[in-house]
Protein backbone atom coordinates (compact mmCIF):
# COMPACT_ATOMS: atom_id res chain seq x y z
CA UNK A 1 0.00 0.00 0.00
CA UNK A 2 1.17 3.44 -0.90
CA UNK A 3 2.13 6.45 1.59
CA UNK A 4 -0.55 8.07 2.29
CA UNK A 5 0.36 11.14 4.74
CA UNK A 6 2.47 13.87 3.53
CA UNK A 7 2.84 17.10 5.50
CA UNK A 8 0.72 19.93 4.63
CA UNK A 9 2.38 23.17 2.62
CA UNK A 10 3.18 25.90 4.69
CA UNK A 11 0.71 28.33 3.09
CA UNK A 12 -2.02 25.67 3.64
CA UNK A 13 -1.09 25.33 7.23
CA UNK A 14 -0.94 28.72 8.02
CA UNK A 15 -4.36 29.13 6.64
CA UNK A 16 -5.62 26.67 9.38
CA UNK A 17 -3.85 28.39 11.94
CA UNK A 18 -5.60 31.76 10.74
CA UNK A 19 -8.99 30.07 10.71
CA UNK A 20 -8.49 29.37 14.71
CA UNK A 21 -7.48 32.96 15.21
CA UNK A 22 -8.64 34.98 12.61
CA UNK A 23 -12.43 34.85 12.42
CA UNK A 24 -13.32 38.21 11.74
CA UNK A 25 -11.90 42.23 11.43
CA UNK A 26 -12.01 42.44 14.78
CA UNK A 27 -9.67 39.55 15.84
CA UNK A 28 -7.14 41.18 14.02
CA UNK A 29 -7.78 44.53 16.02
CA UNK A 30 -7.38 42.19 19.10
CA UNK A 31 -4.07 40.57 18.02
CA UNK A 32 -2.49 44.13 16.91
CA UNK A 33 -3.36 45.97 20.11
CA UNK A 34 -2.04 43.41 22.17
CA UNK A 35 0.88 43.31 20.39
CA UNK A 36 1.63 47.27 21.16
CA UNK A 37 0.75 47.06 24.65
CA UNK A 38 3.52 43.81 25.15
CA UNK A 39 5.67 46.30 23.55
CA UNK A 40 5.49 48.85 26.13
CA UNK A 41 3.69 51.71 24.05
CA UNK A 42 2.26 54.40 26.02
CA UNK A 43 0.01 55.63 23.14
CA UNK A 44 -1.92 53.46 20.44
CA UNK A 45 -4.04 54.58 17.71
CA UNK A 46 -6.17 52.37 15.60
CA UNK A 47 -7.12 52.97 12.08
CA UNK A 48 -10.33 51.75 10.73
CA UNK A 49 -11.13 51.36 6.58
CA UNK A 50 -14.30 49.49 5.24
CA UNK A 51 -15.14 47.75 8.82
CA UNK A 52 -11.58 46.54 9.04
CA UNK A 53 -12.65 44.91 5.96
CA UNK A 54 -10.15 47.28 3.50
CA UNK A 55 -7.70 48.39 6.21
CA UNK A 56 -6.38 47.75 10.27
CA UNK A 57 -3.93 49.77 11.15
CA UNK A 58 -2.51 50.03 14.28
CA UNK A 59 0.69 52.68 15.48
CA UNK A 60 2.63 52.35 18.56
CA UNK A 61 5.00 54.25 20.42
CA UNK A 62 6.29 50.54 21.97
CA UNK A 63 9.78 49.20 21.83
CA UNK A 64 9.67 48.15 18.50
CA UNK A 65 11.25 45.45 16.41
CA UNK A 66 15.23 45.13 14.77
CA UNK A 67 15.28 43.97 10.97
CA UNK A 68 15.84 40.53 12.29
CA UNK A 69 13.12 40.17 14.73
CA UNK A 70 10.74 41.94 12.31
CA UNK A 71 11.34 38.91 9.71
CA UNK A 72 11.04 36.37 12.48
CA UNK A 73 7.75 37.95 13.57
CA UNK A 74 5.79 36.54 11.03
CA UNK A 75 7.31 32.70 11.24
CA UNK A 76 4.64 30.49 12.93
CA UNK A 77 5.30 29.63 16.91
CA UNK A 78 7.88 32.58 16.39
CA UNK A 79 7.44 34.88 19.96
CA UNK A 80 9.25 36.55 22.25
CA UNK A 81 7.21 35.82 25.22
CA UNK A 82 7.93 32.27 26.27
CA UNK A 83 11.61 30.61 26.14
CA UNK A 84 10.50 26.89 28.02
CA UNK A 85 7.07 24.76 28.82
CA UNK A 86 7.33 26.36 32.07
CA UNK A 87 6.61 30.05 31.58
CA UNK A 88 3.15 28.65 29.59
CA UNK A 89 2.28 28.92 34.17
CA UNK A 90 3.51 32.42 34.74
CA UNK A 91 2.10 34.28 31.73
CA UNK A 92 1.72 38.36 32.11
CA UNK A 93 1.86 39.27 28.56
CA UNK A 94 -0.99 39.55 26.00
CA UNK A 95 0.27 37.06 23.20
CA UNK A 96 2.09 34.00 23.48
CA UNK A 97 1.71 31.34 21.24
CA UNK A 98 3.31 33.13 18.49
CA UNK A 99 0.68 32.69 15.42
CA UNK A 100 -1.13 36.01 15.29
CA UNK A 101 1.16 37.41 12.83
CA UNK A 102 1.75 34.35 10.69
CA UNK A 103 -2.32 33.91 10.60
CA UNK A 104 -2.44 37.44 9.80
CA UNK A 105 -0.19 37.57 6.51
CA UNK A 106 -1.75 33.95 5.38
CA UNK A 107 -5.27 35.69 4.72
CA UNK A 108 -4.25 39.31 4.00
CA UNK A 109 -1.62 41.82 2.67
CA UNK A 110 0.44 42.85 5.27
CA UNK A 111 2.68 46.24 5.37
CA UNK A 112 5.28 47.11 8.49
CA UNK A 113 7.30 49.74 9.51
CA UNK A 114 9.00 49.54 12.86
CA UNK A 115 12.37 50.50 14.91
CA UNK A 116 13.99 50.55 17.50
CA UNK A 117 15.19 53.14 20.35
CA UNK A 118 18.96 51.97 19.64
CA UNK A 119 18.45 51.51 15.90
CA UNK A 120 19.29 54.49 13.49
CA UNK A 121 17.06 53.38 10.64
CA UNK A 122 13.65 51.78 10.95
CA UNK A 123 12.64 48.16 8.86
CA UNK A 124 9.95 47.71 6.25
CA UNK A 125 8.46 44.28 5.15
CA UNK A 126 5.24 43.71 2.94
CA UNK A 127 3.80 40.22 2.72
CA UNK A 128 1.08 38.79 1.14
CA UNK A 129 -0.66 35.62 1.42
CA UNK A 130 2.36 34.42 3.52
CA UNK A 131 4.76 35.11 1.03
CA UNK A 132 7.24 38.06 1.61
CA UNK A 133 7.80 40.33 -1.43
CA UNK A 134 9.73 43.39 -0.20
CA UNK A 135 12.16 44.10 3.07
CA UNK A 136 14.31 47.27 3.08
CA UNK A 137 15.26 50.11 5.06
CA UNK A 138 12.74 52.48 6.05
CA UNK A 139 12.24 56.01 7.93
CA UNK A 140 10.06 55.63 10.72
CA UNK A 141 9.54 56.98 14.27
CA UNK A 142 10.02 54.48 17.03
CA UNK A 143 7.69 51.81 17.72
CA UNK A 144 5.62 50.10 15.42
CA UNK A 145 3.40 50.58 12.17
CA UNK A 146 1.25 47.78 10.70
CA UNK A 147 -1.05 47.76 8.18
CA UNK A 148 -3.31 44.93 7.34
CA UNK A 149 -5.01 45.27 3.72
CA UNK A 150 -8.10 43.42 2.49
CA UNK A 151 -8.63 41.04 4.71
CA UNK A 152 -9.30 37.39 3.11
CA UNK A 153 -8.39 38.29 -0.10
CA UNK A 154 -7.42 34.83 -0.77
CA UNK A 155 -10.07 32.99 1.06
CA UNK A 156 -13.46 34.32 -0.75
CA UNK A 157 -15.29 31.63 1.13
CA UNK A 158 -14.56 33.31 4.51
CA UNK A 159 -14.88 36.99 3.14
CA UNK A 160 -18.25 36.13 1.84
CA UNK A 161 -19.39 34.99 5.77
CA UNK A 162 -18.22 38.13 6.64
CA UNK A 163 -21.47 40.36 8.34
CA UNK A 164 -22.13 44.28 7.14
CA UNK A 165 -20.37 46.58 7.64
CA UNK A 166 -22.23 48.28 10.40
CA UNK A 167 -22.01 44.52 12.54
CA UNK A 168 -18.36 44.37 11.73
CA UNK A 169 -17.37 47.57 13.12
CA UNK A 170 -19.63 46.65 16.46
CA UNK A 171 -17.57 43.60 16.59
CA UNK A 172 -13.87 46.19 16.74
CA UNK A 173 -15.55 48.86 18.94
CA UNK A 174 -16.13 45.91 21.42
CA UNK A 175 -12.87 44.51 21.29
CA UNK A 176 -11.20 47.98 21.38
CA UNK A 177 -13.03 49.05 24.50
CA UNK A 178 -11.66 45.31 26.27
CA UNK A 179 -8.55 46.36 25.60
CA UNK A 180 -8.69 50.30 26.49
CA UNK A 181 -10.58 49.50 29.54
CA UNK A 182 -7.44 47.14 31.33
CA UNK A 183 -4.84 49.88 30.34
CA UNK A 184 -6.25 52.93 31.49
CA UNK A 185 -2.55 54.59 31.59
CA UNK A 186 -2.57 54.25 27.75
CA UNK A 187 -3.32 56.80 25.58
CA UNK A 188 -5.81 55.40 23.12
CA UNK A 189 -7.41 56.99 19.63
CA UNK A 190 -9.92 55.19 17.23
CA UNK A 191 -10.30 56.75 13.18
CA UNK A 192 -13.11 54.94 10.97
CA UNK A 193 -12.75 56.14 7.76
CA UNK A 194 -11.27 59.47 8.77
CA UNK A 195 -13.44 60.10 11.33
CA UNK A 196 -12.43 59.97 14.97
CA UNK A 197 -14.85 57.36 17.09
CA UNK A 198 -12.60 57.86 20.18
CA UNK A 199 -9.81 59.64 21.83
CA UNK A 200 -8.88 58.50 24.96
CA UNK A 201 -5.86 60.14 27.33
CA UNK A 202 -4.38 58.52 30.19
CA UNK A 203 -6.36 58.45 32.85
CA UNK A 204 -7.83 56.21 36.18
CA UNK A 205 -9.87 53.34 35.81
CA UNK A 206 -13.19 54.96 36.63
CA UNK A 207 -12.22 58.07 34.51
CA UNK A 208 -11.63 55.72 31.51
CA UNK A 209 -15.00 53.80 31.82
CA UNK A 210 -16.50 57.21 31.91
CA UNK A 211 -14.76 58.46 28.50
CA UNK A 212 -15.81 54.97 26.86
CA UNK A 213 -19.59 54.99 28.19
CA UNK A 214 -20.20 58.48 28.40
CA UNK A 215 -19.81 60.96 31.64
CA UNK A 216 -23.01 60.14 32.94
CA UNK A 217 -22.23 56.41 33.94
CA UNK A 218 -19.69 58.15 37.12
CA UNK A 219 -23.09 58.70 39.16
CA UNK A 220 -24.07 54.81 38.47
CA UNK A 221 -21.03 53.04 39.30
CA UNK A 222 -20.49 52.05 43.00
CA UNK A 223 -16.81 51.00 43.73
CA UNK A 224 -16.04 47.67 45.11
CA UNK A 225 -12.72 46.22 46.32
CA UNK A 226 -11.62 43.12 48.29
CA UNK A 227 -8.04 41.36 48.62
CA UNK A 228 -7.16 38.33 49.64
CA UNK A 229 -4.48 35.66 50.10
CA UNK A 230 -6.40 34.37 46.94
CA UNK A 231 -6.89 37.01 44.67
CA UNK A 232 -6.72 41.43 44.92
CA UNK A 233 -10.08 42.23 43.63
CA UNK A 234 -11.41 46.32 42.58
CA UNK A 235 -13.40 47.88 40.16
CA UNK A 236 -17.06 49.12 39.85
CA UNK A 237 -20.66 47.37 39.55
CA UNK A 238 -23.90 49.65 37.90
CA UNK A 239 -26.24 50.88 40.61
CA UNK A 240 -29.05 48.84 40.54
CA UNK A 241 -31.45 51.01 39.50
CA UNK A 242 -29.59 52.07 36.04
CA UNK A 243 -29.50 47.45 34.99
CA UNK A 244 -30.63 47.72 31.58
CA UNK A 245 -31.96 44.59 29.27
CA UNK A 246 -28.62 44.31 27.38
CA UNK A 247 -25.06 42.82 28.46
CA UNK A 248 -23.12 45.41 26.78
CA UNK A 249 -21.57 46.56 30.72
CA UNK A 250 -20.55 43.03 31.85
CA UNK A 251 -16.59 43.19 32.05
CA UNK A 252 -14.57 40.58 33.95
CA UNK A 253 -10.62 41.37 33.92
CA UNK A 254 -8.09 39.16 34.89
CA UNK A 255 -4.10 40.00 35.29
CA UNK A 256 -5.09 42.92 32.38
CA UNK A 257 -6.91 40.45 30.49
CA UNK A 258 -10.66 40.44 29.29
CA UNK A 259 -12.02 37.40 29.86
CA UNK A 260 -15.60 35.29 29.94
CA UNK A 261 -16.72 33.39 32.73
CA UNK A 262 -20.16 32.25 32.99
CA UNK A 263 -19.28 30.76 36.59
CA UNK A 264 -17.89 34.34 37.78
CA UNK A 265 -20.78 36.23 36.20
CA UNK A 266 -23.21 33.99 38.37
CA UNK A 267 -21.58 35.53 41.34
CA UNK A 268 -22.23 38.88 40.74
CA UNK A 269 -25.87 38.35 39.65
CA UNK A 270 -26.58 36.34 42.85
CA UNK A 271 -25.44 39.76 44.70
CA UNK A 272 -27.78 41.50 43.01
CA UNK A 273 -30.37 38.93 43.33
CA UNK A 274 -33.74 40.56 44.48
CA UNK A 275 -32.56 43.94 43.33
CA UNK A 276 -32.97 43.79 39.83
CA UNK A 277 -36.57 43.93 37.49
CA UNK A 278 -37.65 40.83 35.48
CA UNK A 279 -35.26 40.84 32.53
CA UNK A 280 -32.84 43.24 33.69
CA UNK A 281 -29.12 42.38 33.91
CA UNK A 282 -26.40 44.07 36.53
CA UNK A 283 -23.62 45.77 34.76
CA UNK A 284 -20.08 45.36 36.41
CA UNK A 285 -16.36 46.48 35.43
CA UNK A 286 -14.44 44.41 37.78
CA UNK A 287 -10.59 44.02 37.64
CA UNK A 288 -8.92 40.82 39.14
CA UNK A 289 -5.31 39.92 40.25
CA UNK A 290 -4.08 36.60 41.15
CA UNK A 291 -0.80 34.69 40.49
CA UNK A 292 -0.62 33.81 37.12
CA UNK A 293 0.76 30.14 38.23
CA UNK A 294 -2.89 29.95 39.67
CA UNK A 295 -4.51 29.79 36.30
CA UNK A 296 -4.31 28.54 32.45
CA UNK A 297 -5.18 30.94 29.77
CA UNK A 298 -4.00 28.60 27.02
CA UNK A 299 -7.42 26.89 26.77
CA UNK A 300 -9.03 28.56 24.26
CA UNK A 301 -7.34 30.15 20.90
CA UNK A 302 -8.90 34.02 21.69
CA UNK A 303 -7.06 33.52 25.39
CA UNK A 304 -11.12 34.69 26.38
CA UNK A 305 -11.75 31.47 28.84
CA UNK A 306 -9.26 30.79 31.79
CA UNK A 307 -9.39 28.03 34.00
CA UNK A 308 -8.71 29.05 37.70
CA UNK A 309 -7.34 27.02 40.57
CA UNK A 310 -9.46 28.27 43.28
CA UNK A 311 -12.49 29.06 41.23
CA UNK A 312 -15.11 28.13 44.48
CA UNK A 313 -13.67 30.67 46.43
CA UNK A 314 -13.35 33.08 44.04
CA UNK A 315 -16.87 32.84 43.70
CA UNK A 316 -17.74 33.23 47.12
CA UNK A 317 -15.07 36.19 47.74
CA UNK A 318 -17.20 38.05 44.48
CA UNK A 319 -20.45 37.61 45.77
CA UNK A 320 -19.97 38.78 49.02
CA UNK A 321 -18.10 41.98 47.92
CA UNK A 322 -20.71 42.73 45.42
CA UNK A 323 -23.31 41.92 48.07
CA UNK A 324 -21.89 43.91 50.90
CA UNK A 325 -21.21 47.02 48.64
CA UNK A 326 -24.73 47.12 47.36
CA UNK A 327 -25.86 46.92 50.77
CA UNK A 328 -23.65 50.02 51.68
CA UNK A 329 -25.07 51.79 48.82
CA UNK A 330 -28.80 50.75 50.30
CA UNK A 331 -28.08 52.09 53.51
CA UNK A 332 -27.29 55.76 52.12
CA UNK A 333 -30.38 58.44 52.75
CA UNK A 334 -32.81 58.82 49.30
CA UNK A 335 -33.11 62.26 48.57
CA UNK A 336 -36.64 63.30 47.45
CA UNK A 337 -36.47 65.29 44.45
CA UNK A 338 -40.49 65.24 44.39
CA UNK A 339 -41.08 67.01 47.79
CA UNK A 340 -41.65 70.87 47.40
CA UNK A 341 -39.44 72.82 49.70
CA UNK A 342 -41.90 75.71 50.21
CA UNK A 343 -43.69 73.52 52.60
CA UNK A 344 -41.11 73.04 54.69
CA UNK A 345 -40.44 74.87 57.92
CA UNK A 346 -37.00 76.65 58.02
CA UNK A 347 -34.92 75.04 60.52
CA UNK A 348 -34.19 78.34 62.49
CA UNK A 349 -37.90 79.06 62.94
CA UNK A 350 -38.18 75.67 65.24
CA UNK A 351 -36.93 76.93 67.76
CA UNK A 352 -38.87 80.46 67.65
CA UNK A 353 -42.40 79.35 67.09
CA UNK A 354 -43.92 78.07 70.16
CA UNK A 355 -46.18 75.17 70.10
CA UNK A 356 -49.61 74.95 71.66
CA UNK A 357 -51.85 72.14 71.86
CA UNK A 358 -55.42 73.47 69.83
CA UNK A 359 -58.18 73.70 72.51
CA UNK A 360 -61.15 71.73 71.98
CA UNK A 361 -64.60 72.79 72.89
CA UNK A 362 -67.22 70.57 73.68
CA UNK A 363 -71.27 70.59 73.81
CA UNK A 364 -71.76 68.30 77.59
CA UNK A 365 -75.38 69.03 76.71
CA UNK A 366 -75.77 67.44 73.61
CA UNK A 367 -77.98 64.19 73.05
CA UNK A 368 -77.83 62.90 69.10
CA UNK A 369 -81.40 60.54 70.79
CA UNK A 370 -83.46 63.62 71.68
CA UNK A 371 -87.09 64.12 69.90
CA UNK A 372 -86.63 67.33 68.82
CA UNK A 373 -83.00 66.15 67.00
CA UNK A 374 -84.63 63.75 65.60
CA UNK A 375 -87.63 65.54 64.11
CA UNK A 376 -84.68 67.53 62.83
CA UNK A 377 -83.64 64.82 60.43
CA UNK A 378 -86.80 64.13 59.30
CA UNK A 379 -87.54 67.57 57.75
CA UNK A 380 -83.88 67.59 56.51
CA UNK A 381 -84.86 64.35 54.95
CA UNK A 382 -88.08 65.53 53.38
CA UNK A 383 -87.05 68.48 52.39
CA UNK A 384 -84.38 66.66 49.87
CA UNK A 385 -87.21 64.29 48.43
CA UNK A 386 -89.43 67.59 47.57
CA UNK A 387 -86.79 68.51 45.32
CA UNK A 388 -87.97 64.95 43.07
CA UNK A 389 -91.68 66.10 43.15
CA UNK A 390 -93.26 66.08 39.86
CA UNK A 391 -90.47 64.33 38.39
CA UNK A 392 -91.66 60.74 36.61
CA UNK A 393 -89.13 58.02 36.04
CA UNK A 394 -89.81 55.96 33.53
CA UNK A 395 -88.59 52.05 34.01
CA UNK A 396 -86.33 52.18 30.91
CA UNK A 397 -84.61 55.21 31.92
CA UNK A 398 -82.64 54.93 28.09
CA UNK A 399 -84.79 54.69 25.72
CA UNK A 400 -83.48 52.78 22.56
CA UNK A 401 -85.19 52.11 19.56
CA UNK A 402 -85.47 47.90 18.95
CA UNK A 403 -83.31 47.97 16.25
CA UNK A 404 -80.60 48.88 17.63
CA UNK A 405 -80.87 47.08 21.11
CA UNK A 406 -80.94 43.92 19.12
CA UNK A 407 -77.71 44.84 17.48
CA UNK A 408 -76.53 45.26 20.73
CA UNK A 409 -77.99 42.03 22.49
CA UNK A 410 -76.26 40.37 19.61
CA UNK A 411 -72.97 41.64 19.89
CA UNK A 412 -69.82 39.71 21.01
CA UNK A 413 -69.38 40.68 24.84
CA UNK A 414 -65.62 40.84 25.66
CA UNK A 415 -64.07 41.07 29.11
CA UNK A 416 -60.99 41.61 30.65
CA UNK A 417 -59.42 38.35 32.42
CA UNK A 418 -56.67 38.61 34.94
CA UNK A 419 -55.70 41.98 33.51
CA UNK A 420 -54.05 39.81 30.96
CA UNK A 421 -56.41 37.93 28.57
CA UNK A 422 -59.36 39.32 27.06
CA UNK A 423 -62.02 37.28 26.63
CA UNK A 424 -64.82 37.14 23.84
CA UNK A 425 -67.14 34.60 22.51
CA UNK A 426 -67.49 33.06 18.89
CA UNK A 427 -70.33 30.66 17.37
CA UNK A 428 -69.13 27.93 18.61
CA UNK A 429 -67.35 28.72 22.26
CA UNK A 430 -65.05 31.09 23.77
CA UNK A 431 -61.84 33.06 22.23
CA UNK A 432 -58.88 34.04 24.93
CA UNK A 433 -56.43 36.70 23.51
CA UNK A 434 -53.51 37.71 25.01
CA UNK A 435 -53.32 41.05 25.14
CA UNK A 436 -49.88 42.07 25.26
CA UNK A 437 -49.15 39.96 22.01
CA UNK A 438 -51.97 40.80 19.94
CA UNK A 439 -50.77 44.48 20.49
CA UNK A 440 -47.59 43.54 19.64
CA UNK A 441 -48.61 42.09 16.17
CA UNK A 442 -50.57 45.31 15.55
CA UNK A 443 -47.71 47.90 16.10
CA UNK A 444 -45.53 45.61 14.57
CA UNK A 445 -47.35 45.59 11.07
CA UNK A 446 -47.84 49.22 11.27
CA UNK A 447 -44.81 49.71 11.92
CA UNK A 448 -43.39 48.01 8.74
CA UNK A 449 -46.33 49.77 6.81
CA UNK A 450 -44.97 52.79 8.13
CA UNK A 451 -41.15 51.42 6.75
CA UNK A 452 -42.80 50.13 3.44
CA UNK A 453 -45.27 53.10 2.34
CA UNK A 454 -43.88 55.89 4.52
CA UNK A 455 -47.31 56.87 5.45
CA UNK A 456 -47.25 56.40 9.52
CA UNK A 457 -48.59 59.19 11.28
CA UNK A 458 -46.47 61.29 13.50
CA UNK A 459 -47.32 64.27 15.98
CA UNK A 460 -44.75 67.02 16.91
CA UNK A 461 -43.83 67.52 20.34
CA UNK A 462 -44.41 70.79 21.46
CA UNK A 463 -40.96 70.61 23.80
CA UNK A 464 -37.93 68.17 21.69
CA UNK A 465 -36.01 65.62 23.64
CA UNK A 466 -32.66 65.63 23.72
CA UNK A 467 -30.21 62.75 24.34
CA UNK A 468 -26.69 62.81 25.01
CA UNK A 469 -25.08 60.41 22.56
CA UNK A 470 -21.57 58.53 23.67
CA UNK A 471 -19.09 58.26 20.47
CA UNK A 472 -20.20 54.67 19.70
CA UNK A 473 -23.82 55.16 19.68
CA UNK A 474 -23.07 58.17 17.46
CA UNK A 475 -21.20 55.80 14.97
CA UNK A 476 -23.71 53.26 14.76
CA UNK A 477 -26.62 55.86 14.64
CA UNK A 478 -26.73 56.53 11.14
CA UNK A 479 -28.03 53.80 10.08
CA UNK A 480 -30.92 53.52 12.25
CA UNK A 481 -32.39 57.26 11.32
CA UNK A 482 -33.60 56.67 8.03
CA UNK A 483 -35.80 53.52 9.59
CA UNK A 484 -37.17 55.82 12.96
CA UNK A 485 -37.81 58.40 10.78
CA UNK A 486 -39.83 56.27 8.55
CA UNK A 487 -41.60 54.31 11.32
CA UNK A 488 -43.15 58.44 12.38
CA UNK A 489 -40.55 59.36 15.03
CA UNK A 490 -38.84 62.95 13.84
CA UNK A 491 -35.27 62.79 14.98
CA UNK A 492 -31.65 63.91 13.96
CA UNK A 493 -27.73 64.19 14.99
CA UNK A 494 -26.78 67.59 16.58
CA UNK A 495 -23.35 67.31 17.92
CA UNK A 496 -23.53 64.55 20.21
CA UNK A 497 -27.26 64.77 20.98
CA UNK A 498 -30.04 63.08 19.26
CA UNK A 499 -32.83 65.94 18.94
CA UNK A 500 -36.40 64.06 18.74
CA UNK A 501 -38.65 66.45 17.74
CA UNK A 502 -41.90 63.65 16.59
CA UNK A 503 -43.14 60.77 17.58
CA UNK A 504 -45.52 58.26 16.11
CA UNK A 505 -48.94 58.78 16.66
CA UNK A 506 -48.95 54.96 18.94
CA UNK A 507 -46.15 56.29 21.19
CA UNK A 508 -46.48 58.60 24.08
CA UNK A 509 -43.89 61.00 25.01
CA UNK A 510 -43.40 59.99 28.66
CA UNK A 511 -42.07 56.74 26.92
CA UNK A 512 -39.14 58.21 25.22
CA UNK A 513 -36.37 58.04 27.66
CA UNK A 514 -36.78 54.29 28.48
CA UNK A 515 -37.97 53.52 24.91
CA UNK A 516 -34.65 55.32 23.30
CA UNK A 517 -32.24 53.43 26.14
CA UNK A 518 -33.22 50.54 24.73
CA UNK A 519 -32.82 51.54 20.90
CA UNK A 520 -29.39 52.68 21.53
CA UNK A 521 -28.76 49.58 24.26
CA UNK A 522 -29.65 47.26 21.16
CA UNK A 523 -26.99 49.03 18.84
CA UNK A 524 -24.29 46.68 20.60
CA UNK A 525 -26.60 43.64 20.66
CA UNK A 526 -25.78 40.85 18.10
CA UNK A 527 -29.80 40.05 18.09
CA UNK A 528 -30.42 41.74 15.24
CA UNK A 529 -28.84 39.51 13.31
CA UNK A 530 -31.25 37.20 14.11
CA UNK A 531 -33.55 38.91 12.11
CA UNK A 532 -34.53 39.46 8.28
CA UNK A 533 -33.64 43.44 7.91
CA UNK A 534 -32.94 45.69 9.92
CA UNK A 535 -36.00 47.53 9.44
CA UNK A 536 -37.82 44.33 11.02
CA UNK A 537 -35.58 44.00 13.92
CA UNK A 538 -36.62 47.97 14.47
CA UNK A 539 -40.62 47.24 14.05
CA UNK A 540 -40.24 44.29 16.49
CA UNK A 541 -38.20 45.88 19.20
CA UNK A 542 -40.86 48.93 18.84
CA UNK A 543 -43.82 47.03 19.15
CA UNK A 544 -42.09 45.51 22.09
CA UNK A 545 -41.29 48.52 23.97
CA UNK A 546 -44.86 50.19 22.97
CA UNK A 547 -46.84 46.95 23.58
CA UNK A 548 -49.97 47.01 26.11
CA UNK A 549 -48.22 45.18 29.20
CA UNK A 550 -49.99 42.25 30.98
CA UNK A 551 -51.57 43.90 34.17
CA UNK A 552 -52.87 46.77 32.33
CA UNK A 553 -56.34 47.29 32.94
CA UNK A 554 -58.48 48.32 29.58
CA UNK A 555 -61.87 49.73 28.99
CA UNK A 556 -64.33 47.57 27.67
CA UNK A 557 -64.05 50.07 24.36
CA UNK A 558 -59.86 49.93 24.63
CA UNK A 559 -60.24 45.62 24.58
CA UNK A 560 -63.04 46.13 21.61
CA UNK A 561 -60.56 48.50 19.58
CA UNK A 562 -57.39 46.36 20.30
CA UNK A 563 -59.27 43.13 18.79
CA UNK A 564 -61.23 45.62 16.00
CA UNK A 565 -57.05 46.09 14.89
CA UNK A 566 -56.04 42.70 15.89
CA UNK A 567 -58.39 40.66 13.29
CA UNK A 568 -57.35 43.62 10.97
CA UNK A 569 -53.28 41.96 10.71
CA UNK A 570 -52.36 39.93 8.17
CA UNK A 571 -50.84 37.42 10.70
CA UNK A 572 -53.27 36.76 13.62
CA UNK A 573 -51.32 33.13 14.91
CA UNK A 574 -48.24 34.30 16.21
CA UNK A 575 -46.97 37.33 17.63
CA UNK A 576 -43.36 39.22 16.20
CA UNK A 577 -41.64 36.76 18.55
CA UNK A 578 -43.36 33.79 16.97
CA UNK A 579 -45.75 33.24 20.56
CA UNK A 580 -48.79 31.94 19.94
CA UNK A 581 -51.64 34.81 20.31
CA UNK A 582 -55.09 33.03 21.40
CA UNK A 583 -56.30 29.99 21.93
CA UNK A 584 -60.10 28.72 21.65
CA UNK A 585 -62.06 26.44 23.67
CA UNK A 586 -65.50 25.23 21.90
CA UNK A 587 -68.63 24.14 23.36
CA UNK A 588 -67.97 20.45 23.33
CA UNK A 589 -64.15 20.76 25.73
CA UNK A 590 -66.20 23.48 27.81
CA UNK A 591 -68.83 20.81 28.16
CA UNK A 592 -65.58 17.70 29.02
CA UNK A 593 -64.63 19.97 31.40
CA UNK A 594 -67.89 19.91 33.21
CA UNK A 595 -68.49 16.51 33.68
Amino acid sequence: MADIITLLPDHVANQIAAGEVIQRPASVVKELLENALDAEATEVQLLINGAGKTLIQVIDNGIGMSPTDLRLSFERHATSKIKSADDLFSIRSKGFRGEALASIAAIAQVEVHSKTAEGETASYIKISGSKIEEQEVSVAPTGTSIAVKNLFFNVPARRNFLKSEKVELRHIIDEFHRVALTHPEVKFSFLQNGSELFDLPAVSFKKRIANVFGNKIEEKLIPVEEMTTVAGIEGFVVKPEFAKKSRGQQFFFVNRRFIKSPFLHHAVSSAFEGLLRDHFHPGYFIYIQVDPKTIDINIHPTKTEIKFEEEQNLYAIIKSMVKHSLGMFQATPVLDFDRDPNLDTPYALHQKIPTEQPPIEVDSSFNPFKSSEGSRLKTTQSSWESLYSGLEIPNDPFPLDNSLKMAIEEAPKVFQLLRKFIVTSTRSGLLIIDQQRAHQRVLYEKFLIGVTKRNLLSQQLIFPKEIELSQQQMALFGELEENLNAMGFAVKLKKQKLIITGIPAVCDDKQLGKLFEEILSAINSDHQTESFSQADYMAKMLSKSLSIQSNTVLSTQEQQALLDDFFACKDTLTSPFNRRIFITLDKEELENKLN
